[in-house]
């Protein structure tokens, strides 16, 4: 399955999103991996501390729809559709979806024998109209949807519905074909080609403010760009699309944004570590990544963490222990080291289940080290009252425990909505801003494409225990943090400038 780890949170969102595997030395390629599942209250509950803290009593967002099979946020905007994913990839309920995630599915399967197949049912998914929100079983002639030539990513039923929608898509039609295009490309991070090798770091960790930065170090950029763009896997892409091939420039371009995608996930866990004062040179360290799932998990290899080594060259070893109920199988399902990590390296293992139940079983009868940082990737607690409570007992377990803790969110506006629900549970909010390792692939919203994009970790939220306590740890103060605790009625007012 080809980069169904990359993506956080469209499960979420607007519903899952499939992604193309690669075809096997034999005959059929792999399945479609399914890059997002409908959200679940993974975070799990911490054992009951001393102190108790009053919940929000109204929740930071609408929940959002749910259909009988269990996508989200699908059938209110585009009507069955939840059906369609299913029919084009072979499946008959929800949980063969599930079976799919949890990597029970075989590429035979979702009736997949070609390279052509792979691409045309990923796009199949996304064929309805972005206007008037017709399926096309639901047009006299199914074949009547017409794509945008400029984008490559949404359709019309016909020229009235295009022209009714022009206003509106001309705002977004260019970051669309940005969108549509690395949905394609990102094939590439199952194939191997991407990410390209990378270099130990030639500049101290607090000296790199961003991707910038971090191309910058990169030995013999445009070549290695170069050797994916003439690749073999780059070539059969193409020829099996059914879109024509765009540029090398722009193919380039979207190479460096997929690659940034990649790593986002270890830098900000990096930044994490630096922002707490937490010195991987000094001391072996473990991180936690609570409330994981299939989006940290799904073909996640040993090394994929490894760029942690390049950031903190000489570092005493680095556990990450990914923690959830939606942990798919794969490499990494290994238990927890019950000795200290390896020097030099970055050791990934992982538990399915819920934190708190890791926490009584592991940490407290010290099968696995306490956590050095936690992170959580996209939580949505503020998505919904289900979610929010499904994390609500981890987030007290945190507090409580005063570990140091790190939250990335999508935008601004979630940024907020989960900055109102922190402050009401009395967490001492150390730090939030704009993330300088975010993703800088744009997202869409799968069933409404026609909004702002999204970008995974855009912000982060820095946490530690429940206020602050004179001689606490504090935060670096050179990377454009918003610091102090907000109150409620700044919350509620918007968030402070000066993010990023």
């Amino acid at each position: 399955m080809a980069g169904g780890r990359r993506r956080g949170g469209h499960g979420r969102r607007g519903g899952p999103r499939q992604h193309p595997g690669t075809p096997g030395a034999a005959s059929s390629p792999a399945p479609l991996s399914l890059a997002a599942a409908p959200a679940q209250p993974n975070a799990g509950a911490a054992p009951t501390t001393g102190r108790s803290k009053k919940a929000p009593e109204e929740p930071a967002a609408r929940a959002p729809d749910v259909d009988s099979l269990g996508f989200q946020a699908m059938d209110r905007n585009v009507p069955g559709l939840s059906h369609v994913i299913l029919q084009k990839l072979n499946m008959k309920s929800y949980e063969d979806y599930k079976s799919a995630m949890d990597g029970r599915k075989s590429g035979s399967d979702f009736g997949i024998r070609t390279y052509f197949d792979m691409f045309q049912k990923m796009e199949d998914t996304f064929k309805f109209c972005v206007e008037c929100k017709k399926l096309p079983d639901a047009l006299p002639d199914p074949k009547s949807l017409r794509r945008c030539k400029r984008c490559q990513n949404v359709y019309y039923c016909g020229v009235a519905c295009q022209r009714a929608n022009w206003p509106l898509h001309k705002k977004f039609c260019k970051k669309l074909k940005l969108v549509a295009l690395d949905r394609l490309v990102e094939w590439l991070i199952f194939t191997g080609d991407i990410p390209f090798p990378t270099d130990t770091w030639t500049k101290p960790a607090r000296d790199v403010k961003g991707w910038e930065d971090w191309f910058s170090m990169q030995e013999q950029l445009e070549e290695k760009l170069g050797a994916i763009v003439a690749g073999r896997y780059m070539t059969l892409l193409w020829a099996n699309a059914g879109k024509p091939r765009p540029e090398d420039a722009e193919l380039r371009e979207s190479i460096r944004r997929l690659v940034t995608d990649f790593h986002s996930r270890p830098l900000t866990i990096g930044l994490g570590l630096r922002l707490f004062s937490i010195d991987p040179l000094t001391r072996p360290l473990t991180v936690h990544v609570v409330g994981a799932s299939h989006v940290e998990t799904l073909n996640t290899r040993l090394t994929d963490y490894d760029e942690l080594t390049r950031m903190f060259p000489g570092h005493q070893g680095v556990e990450m222990v990914m923690v959830g109920v939606d942990v798919v199988d794969g490499p990494i399902m290994r238990p927890p080291l019950t000795t200290l990590a390896p020097r030099g390296k970055v050791y990934l293992s992982s538990y399915k289940g819920l934190y708190h139940d890791f926490w009584e079983s592991h940490v407290e009868t010290k099968l696995a080290a306490p956590p050095d940082l936690v992170v959580g990737f996209h939580p949505g607690f503020h998505a919904c009252p289900d979610l929010l409570a499904g994390w609500l007992p981890t987030l007290l377990l945190l507090r409580d425990y005063r570990l140091p803790v790190l939250f990335t969110v999508y935008s601004e506006q979630e940024l907020k909505a989960s900055l109102q629900i922190l402050v009401e549970l009395e967490m001492h909010i150390v730090g939030y801003a704009s993330n300088p390792f975010a993703s800088l692939r744009p997202e869409q919203v799968y069933s409404s494409p026609n909004k702002p994009p999204v970008y995974c970790s855009s912000h982060y939220i820095a946490l530690l225990g429940a206020e602050a306590v004179p001689g606490a740890e504090e935060l670096e103060d050179d990377d454009g943090w918003q610091g102090g605790e907000p109150s409620a009625a700044a919350v509620a007012g918007g968030i402070a400038p000066g993010l990023g």
